[in-house]
C-alpha cells in the first residue's frame, strides 16, 4: 500500500478525514470483496499522482459499521470525497482508473 493511503477506523475517521486541512477520498472496502482488490492499485496510483491536494483513506467496512451506517454506504467498494469535513460526491462499484481521475479532478476543480 502505498505511504499516501492512511488506514481509518471509526475511531480515528473524524480526525482523519472531518478534520483534515486536505480532501480525503474515502475507500469503504472489504477483505473479501473482488471489486475492492482490483480498484486498491489504482487507488495506490492516485494517491501519488494527486499526493499534494488529496488524501486517500481506507476503511474496512467490516470492521468499521459506524461510519458505513452514518453515510448509508450500502454496496463496495464505494468511494466517498470529503472536503473540508463534509461529503462532496460518491462513486459506488469498480471504476476505472480515468473515470476515477475526472472525478476527482471535476470534484476539486484542478
Amino acid at each position: 500500500m502505498s505511504s499516501n493511503i492512511i488506514t481509518v477506523t471509526d475511531a480515528s475517521f473524524e480526525a482523519d478525514v472531518l478534520q483534515s486541512s486536505q480532501a480525503v477520498l474515502v475507500d469503504f472496502w472489504a477483505p473479501w470483496c473482488m471489486p475492492c482488490k482490483m480498484l486498491a492499485p489504482l487507488l495506490a496510483d492516485l494517491a501519488e499522482e494527486f499526493h499534494d491536494t488529496l488524501r486517500i483513506a481506507k476503511v474496512n467496512a467490516d470492521e468499521n459499521k459506524q461510519h458505513m451506517e452514518k453515510y448509508s454506504v450500502r454496496g463496495l467498494p464505494s468511494i466517498l470525497l470529503f472536503v473540508d469535513g463534509v461529503e462532496r460526491a460518491r462513486l459506488v462499484g469498480m471504476q476505472s482508473k480515468t473515470r476515477l481521475v475526472t472525478f476527482i479532478e471535476d470534484q476539486l476543480e484542478l
